[in-house]
């Protein structure tokens, strides 16, 4: 069986990869090469393993903008987003698209669900259309990805996070100082034994950064950390219902609980009323995301509420300013850090 040639390396600025270049380092035909994208089906396993190879060494993306659609270049943006039927990127999204629209451009969306394989997908087909830039959510990417961000033509930038050593523009805040953030606030109000609920979503990485700055400022205090890993298979409201229910049997028990967000934080409170917990005097809670049912519960939830308005507004003007649209003095601001504001109700 033949196999795949070792394939040379894209130069930044040499142009596009094409649909002939990956055909010859899978040392296939170009017909077979086009099948695996438009009728993968009809393309024999071995035949994809080896153009999926090719296609990922060299950061291929499909051309999807051909005739009559190449007018339609450089009015789209693409975003990808954890969830989108969630509340927490509502506002980022919204503010985003507003901001794009004043300018005669629009946002085409696509939600990976804390999936690397299916951002990974999202983002190809996004290249593939030639949008003018391209918006991703966080740092985490898989390995395929970071290549093809990286030999982007269109400007891309990485919302919801802050990484100042990544090359994407950065428009977001730091993970970790959130984590610290709460778990201070709970130090301060004399807790001592605090834990922290995981998000039932496994790919949540940016959730493990909070937990991380929780147990770094925990630890600062010389007091141990406390994680409870809820089941993945929970939706969100049973997974705070089933990290409450097993917390409370613990001897002793904790006298505060961060969560990784605001639905884990609301199944967690219902779930300790009906368990006989006083609020706040047996237990502090606190969350994440100030989601709009946030100070509706009783006790109103304490929580953390990120900057998701200016994230999106913020963005959007980077990119416009970018792409020569909104007048800007000397470079594009690569680096836009901000903070999440501490709402502290009833519940903590």
């Amino acid at each position: 069986m033949s196999q795949a040639k070792e394939p040379t390396r894209k130069r930044r600025g040499a142009g596009r990869v094409t649909l002939a270049e990956v055909a010859r380092a899978a040392d296939v035909s170009a017909i077979s090469v086009s099948r695996y994208f438009n009728q993968p089906g009809q393309v024999s396993p071995p035949l994809r393993e080896r153009i999926e190879a090719a296609v990922q060494a060299l950061g291929y993306v499909p051309n999807l903008v051909a005739g009559g659609l190449a007018s339609a270049r450089g009015r789209i943006v693409g975003m990808v987003i954890p969830n989108i039927s969630g509340p927490i990127f509502a506002q980022t999204i919204q503010a985003f698209s507003d901001t794009l629209s004043r300018h005669g451009y629009q946002l085409l969306l696509a939600s990976s669900y804390f999936s690397e394989a299916q951002e990974e997908s999202a983002v190809r087909a996004f290249l593939g259309w030639s949008p003018a830039a391209l918006v991703v959510t966080s740092h985490f990417h898989s390995p395929a990805t970071e290549k093809m961000l990286s030999e982007a033509e269109v400007p891309v930038v990485e919302i919801w996070d802050y990484r100042p050593e990544r090359s994407p523009l950065q428009v977001g805040f730091l993970h970790h100082q959130v984590g610290v953030q709460a778990c201070r606030y709970l130090l301060g109000k004399g807790h001592r034994r605090i834990a922290f609920v995981q998000n039932s979503a496994a790919g949540d990485l940016s959730a493990l950064e909070r937990r991380d700055g929780y147990i770094e400022a925990l630890r600062e205090a010389g007091l141990e950390p406390w994680v409870f890993v809820p089941s993945s298979d929970c939706a969100p409201f049973e997974a705070g219902k089933q990290a409450m229910q097993a917390l409370i049997r613990r001897d002793p028990r904790p006298e505060a609980i961060i969560f990784a967000n605001d639905n884990l934080a609301a199944g967690a409170l219902l779930a300790g009323q009906r368990a006989g917990l006083r609020l706040p005097e047996d237990m502090a809670i606190v969350g994440f995301g100030d989601y709009p049912f946030a100070e509706m519960l009783l006790p109103s939830l304490t929580t953390l509420r990120p900057p998701s308005r200016q994230i999106g507004e913020l963005a959007a003007m980077r990119v416009l300013q970018h792409l020569g649209c909104v007048a800007h003095d000397g470079e594009v601001e690569r680096l836009n850090l901000l903070h999440c504001e501490l709402v502290t109700r009833e519940s903590a």
